[in-house]
């Protein structure tokens, strides 16, 4: 799949390649795959594609051979990563590898389906006004997704582990943007999360 289109644009890189051991440990059921209590029911991963979608180019990046994911995504640009059993930051990576024409990046989660489509707008606005990093903030704490531009290329390709790009926010400024949108602190880990509604 040809991703070198998005030259001077914000990308949206939904990760989807995790394993979710917390939810299953057999790994027999994906939560991405869950229907969420609200929504009308829809797919936990279809919705948080969605969301970003609505605001931002979007490409997902899955672990190979899931074809039930890869249904729920395949109106959008996706891509599988090899590589994902190395940890978040590789799937980091290699999402941003095949999108490196971009002038930013928003990462976003896909178990967290709640992030407002104004959140993922937000922080790409802030992006193109000249913010190397910016995190999004609800009640004076951090959240995701997090947004990097191209200043942090290089760096951003070299990550590995599975901290994502949090080495970055450690070592770098960061812009912090207060939003009202709590689904930035809501991610769904066990099947209890799946019943929550947000607050």
């Amino acid at each position: 799949m040809n991703l070198s289109q998005h030259s001077g644009q914000i990308v949206g890189l939904l990760l989807a390649a995790g394993r979710g051991r917390r939810f299953d440990s057999t790994g027999m059921q994906s939560k991405l795959l869950q229907k969420l209590p609200t929504e009308g029911g829809q797919i936990v991963l279809a919705h948080a594609a969605a969301n970003l979608a609505a605001a931002l180019p979007i490409c997902v990046v899955l672990r190979p051979g899931v074809p039930d994911q890869i249904a729920q995504v395949a109106k959008y640009p996706w891509i599988e990563c090899e590589a994902a059993d190395d940890g978040m930051a590789a799937s980091l990576a290699y999402g941003v590898q095949q999108t490196s024409d971009a002038a930013g990046w928003i990462i976003a989660l896909a178990d967290m389906p709640y992030v407002q489509s104004a959140t993922f707008q937000a922080l790409a606005s802030a992006l193109q006004q000249g913010a190397d990093i910016v995190v999004p903030t609800y009640q004076g704490r951090r959240g995701n997704p997090v947004g990097f531009s191209r200043f942090h290329l290089s760096r951003l390709l070299a990550l590995r582990g599975d901290q994502g790009g949090r080495s970055l926010l450690q070592s770098f400024p960061v812009v912090e943007l207060a939003l009202d949108d709590p689904g930035i602190h809501q991610d769904i880990d066990t099947v209890a999360d799946i019943r929550q509604s947000l607050p």
